[in-house]
């Protein structure tokens, strides 16, 4: 029999932690692990210092908030852990030529290193599409994605019958490949292709040589017509597996990819171009169309034409809204609108109770009437 010195003891050990659950926004993390995936490929795993629950959808991605040589930088990464396993989440990163962020990363970031993250955002998940056949295509890194999806149907015991087809550009570029295997050896409704570019004098590979095309994908699911297809990859890889389906007469409202890709450069330049046509314009704008946006945080004011985003206006002030993507995406740069209307056109970077609360992105929403924006 336990005395009750023992029992008050154990009592103590297994108090319940009150956690939070993640919500969109900006969190401090800290850096728990580094594991290296390939050659040029490292997962990194991150927690809160207090409990927090990271429940997201598979396939969703956060931005990273970072200091590089004195510079604030934005960039976004998809999440590659699953929920079902909740106090924690990974960011899988291929280091890039050039790669500002990515180099960076690989370089400096250690085991108890911390940064800010912002989101989880997206509409490329499993969860909003659910159907009883999936097909998962990745290339490179791009299975990121895919292998939260993967993960979290294999640790949920979904009754989803999953084809996982990955190419990679040779043998030692298989990302999670153990892992791939060890879901595909344990239930019989996860089968898994790999496709390899090339292949090494001397290196021992069993898989699909060459490309992905129409051949290759009936081999694999020759049911692919009756799947759910998410697809993530480099532009021309995803421009290749819809020009496959395209041809086969599948039906693209059940074709999914995530359009993140490589943006930020030609979405900044997109930015500077639409900053010069607005002040070229502004003189020619009849000031009874322009609306007024007030800053109520900050104390300020400024009258913006009609097309103008909230985001030029604060921009116009001199206040800093953070913001990675600029058309909808990342979610960095959601503002809450007190008062007044705005019409917002986004990409997946905000969620239905965050338009419910009022909040848009500044980047992407433009005031239709006179605006108080909280900020």
């Amino acid at each position: 029999m336990n005395s009750p010195a023992a029992t008050s003891i154990n009592q103590d050990a297994f108090t319940p932690v009150n956690t939070q659950t993640w919500v969109n926004g900006r969190h401090q993390m800290r850096c728990v692990k580094v594991i290296e995936e390939t050659w040029d490929v490292k997962t990194f795993c991150f927690m809160a210092e207090q409990p927090l629950m990271f429940f997201f959808k598979p396939g969703q991605f956060v931005t990273l908030e970072l200091e590089i040589d004195g510079e604030q930088v934005m960039r976004s990464y998809t999440i590659s852990s699953s929920p079902s396993v909740p106090y924690s989440f990974s960011l899988t990163i291929k280091r890039l030529p050039g790669g500002l962020v990515s180099n960076w990363m690989h370089d400096n970031m250690k085991s108890g290193d911390e940064l800010v993250v912002h989101g989880p955002v997206g509409r490329f998940n499993v969860i909003d599409y659910p159907s009883e056949k999936v097909m998962l295509l990745s290339g490179g890194v791009g299975v990121t994605p895919l292998m939260s999806m993967a993960r979290w149907l294999f640790d949920t015991n979904a009754d989803v019958d999953i084809v996982f087809a990955h190419s990679c550009r040779t043998p030692r570029d298989v990302i999670y490949k153990r892992e791939l295997q060890h879901m595909d050896s344990r239930i019989e409704n996860f089968h898994l292709h790999l496709i390899s570019e090339q292949v090494g004098v001397g290196q021992s590979w069993y898989g699909y040589r060459g490309f992905l095309d129409a051949t290759r994908l009936e081999l694999m699911a020759d049911d692919f017509m009756e799947r759910e297809i998410f697809c993530c990859g480099p532009n021309a890889y995803m421009a290749a597996v819809r020009d496959i389906l395209v041809a086969a007469g599948f039906d693209m409202s059940r074709y999914h990819e995530e359009s993140f890709g490589e943006t930020p450069a030609a979405v900044e330049e997109q930015a500077i171009e639409q900053a010069e046509l607005a002040v070229e314009d502004a003189e020619a704008v009849d000031t009874a169309e322009m609306r007024a946006v007030e800053f109520s945080s900050a104390g300020k004011s400024v009258r913006v034409a009609p097309e103008e985003t909230i985001h030029a206006a604060a921009s116009k002030l001199g206040i800093h809204i953070p913001k990675a993507c600029g058309m909808g995406i990342c979610g960095t740069c959601r503002v809450q609108v007190i008062s007044g209307d705005a019409v917002m056109e986004h990409n997946g970077g905000i969620t239905d109770d965050e338009i419910a609360e009022g909040y848009v992105l500044s980047c992407c929403s433009v005031p239709a009437s006179d605006l108080v924006v909280d900020y």
